[in-house]
């Protein structure tokens, strides 16, 4: 069965301002969605981010793979090679890592390769997982994701979770998100405020929440010697903590005394970082993204990698939709060594453009979908909505900091600040 047509279209939904290390959500949130249309009818479903740097190199790919074999994943890997030879990296956005062109062309690769394996689930009549090996879980466990935040945008109404800056509102969003989706674990983005502020915060959190394992993820916000002392003060507190210093050599100093394990998705972000990470011990859990560690086959490899150095797995998120959220549930279902619960925004989110009830919380985890391919269908009325978002709301790529200075006109990144 082959690729009889391409469509890839942006959209953008709402979006809290969630504070980070950068600065602060904007509005809206990017994506773009991918349509495979094959013969037979079946359409594969893919989605990844909608920065415009992105969509170049991903409609670049796409003019290659008409008439192309679902099966033939080869064949899009060199459509993706060719589209990144010039040069444009696709990934220079959010809080995913330093960039490289192999970065990029794992990026691009991976929104094409969830696609294809959605068509090939559907042709096949299994579901991806199976694809993958097949279903060593039914569920897959997530972390409640905690976010300072501002009460609302400019111009725009407070939402539902109003302003959190506290450690009691911090507390007050944690109930509020657990007692609607049932997590069992926690997570902070910190390096927002001074680490004495967030320390505060998680043990409010530890003293609200005394049976849930804790994180706290400063997105490198530290210096090395403020990472250590932040360790040792959350002795016996934290399950880990994650990415509190930029770069490996940094996260080494401070893994030489953490008494927790250091976790990363910045400093370990491709596979030529893993022999000097591991040389250097500089962290001992690694957070997967199949966006962009090159789809899911791969990151089913890096797994593998991870388990045979004895490095902890987890899977990291960004703001994200229901097709994305259904490709890490696929693959957290295959894959036998994952040891800590998932990121996701998904409770963050208040639209879609896929139909609802496919992926449905319960006690903090998602049923791994038994339907054919991802196990979701695509909402057309929602999709056209996001687009007309995407091409209203004028934005083409996302800028915390700069957004951040229309509220503190001064700011400046926080990246090893403290």
């Amino acid at each position: 069965m082959r690729i009889r047509e391409v469509t890839i279209t942006p959209v953008a939904f709402a979006d809290p301002p969630l504070l980070n290390v950068t600065g602060v959500h904007e509005p809206y949130a990017l994506r773009s969605i991918l349509q495979l249309g094959c013969e037979d009818g079946v359409v594969g479903l893919g989605e990844s981010y909608g920065d415009e740097d992105f969509l170049v190199l991903a409609n670049k790919t796409a003019e290659s793979l008409v008439g192309v074999d679902i099966f033939d994943l080869p064949a899009v890997r060199r459509a993706a090679v060719a589209a990144v030879g010039g040069g444009i990296y696709a990934d220079r956005h959010g809080l995913t890592g330093g960039v490289s062109a192999d970065k990029t062309l794992q990026t691009v690769y991976s929104f094409f390769e969830v696609a294809m394996l959605d068509a090939q689930g559907k042709l096949l009549g299994r579901p991806v997982v199976d694809l993958l090996g097949a279903k060593v879980r039914d569920r897959v466990d997530f972390s409640a994701y905690l976010f300072y935040k501002y009460a609302a945008h400019q111009g725009f109404q407070p939402d539902e979770w109003g302003e959190v800056l506290t450690p009691e509102t911090v507390v007050s969003s944690a109930r509020k998100m657990i007692d609607r989706y049932g997590f069992r674990s926690i997570k902070l983005k910190g390096g927002v405020f001074p680490p004495a502020e967030e320390i505060a915060a998680i043990q409010a959190l530890r003293d609200a929440f005394p049976e849930h394992p804790l994180r706290i993820d400063p997105n490198g916000g530290w210096t090395p010697a403020t990472s250590q002392w932040v360790a040792k003060e959350l002795d016996g507190v934290l399950e880990y903590l994650e990415d509190p210093t930029p770069g490996i050599d940094g996260m080494s100093q401070v893994a030489a005394v953490a008494p927790m394990p250091l976790a990363t998705n910045m400093c370990v972000v491709e596979y030529a970082h893993i022999p000097p990470a591991v040389e250097a011990k500089a962290v001992s859990v690694v957070l997967s993204d199949h966006h962009f560690w090159g789809g899911l086959r791969l990151s089913s490899a890096l797994a593998t990698m991870c388990e045979t150095f004895g490095l902890g797995l987890s899977m990291h998120s960004n703001s994200h939709l229901g097709i994305s959220l259904a490709a890490m549930v696929q693959l957290a279902g295959a894959t036998g060594h994952l040891t800590y619960a998932c990121d996701t925004h998904w409770p963050w989110k208040t639209q879609d453009v896929i139909v609802p009830g496919a992926l449905d919380f319960e006690g903090g985890s998602v049923a791994v979908p038994s339907k054919p391919g991802l196990g979701v269908e695509l909402d057309p009325d929602a999709l056209g909505r996001l687009h007309s978002t995407y091409l209203n709301c004028g934005l083409r790529r996302r800028d915390d900091a700069t957004y951040m200075r229309r509220y503190v006109p001064d700011f400046e990144p926080n990246t090893a600040r403290w």
